[in-house]
């Protein structure tokens, strides 16, 4: 079995971070399971921790109103999962649900915005990594929302 440090030191969004920052990390995580359906976290709750699915599916939605749930996009093992608690008011943005079964390394958002603080160059560091996975899935919401808006005429 291995252990958080591990587990993250061969995670691609953790490559080339120092092995002392690895360690600080880690001191911050445990594994989670969620069952098929379950809710990992929904949009208003407030968002202290983030997700390195190591297997199965999550649904990233969104209520809207009149159609119900809308699927943003779908996290996959080795996946990322979850910016919220880096920003104020720390609160989820959307629904988060588990496709399958799911297993994941949960890291805890408060302690790290506190080690964070602690250390500019790790705070530095991890903002830079989750810059590019929003950076990714707001493009992948875009282009999400145009296939299911773009043959709508404009009034």
């Amino acid at each position: 079995m291995q252990s958080i440090a591990e587990l993250l030191q061969e995670h691609p969004f953790f490559e080339g971070l120092e092995p002392e920052y690895i360690a600080l990390i880690a001191g911050c995580g445990e594994n989670v399971a969620f069952r098929e359906d379950e809710f990992i976290f929904r949009e208003g709750e407030p968002a202290e921790r983030f997700y390195i699915v190591r297997h199965g599916r999550v649904a990233l939605q969104t209520h809207v109103p009149g159609r119900g749930p809308l699927v943003i996009e779908t996290i996959s093992e080795g996946d990322v999962l979850g910016w919220s608690w880096l920003f104020p008011p720390y609160l989820w943005s959307s629904d988060a649900r588990a496709v399958g079964v799911t297993r994941a390394v949960a890291l805890d958002g408060v302690c790290l915005r506190g080690k964070c603080d602690a250390d500019p160059r790790l705070g530095y560091e991890l903002m830079r990594r989750f810059a590019r996975i929003i950076m990714d899935r707001l493009s992948a919401t875009r282009v999400r929302l145009l296939d299911i808006y773009g043959n709508v005429p404009v009034s």
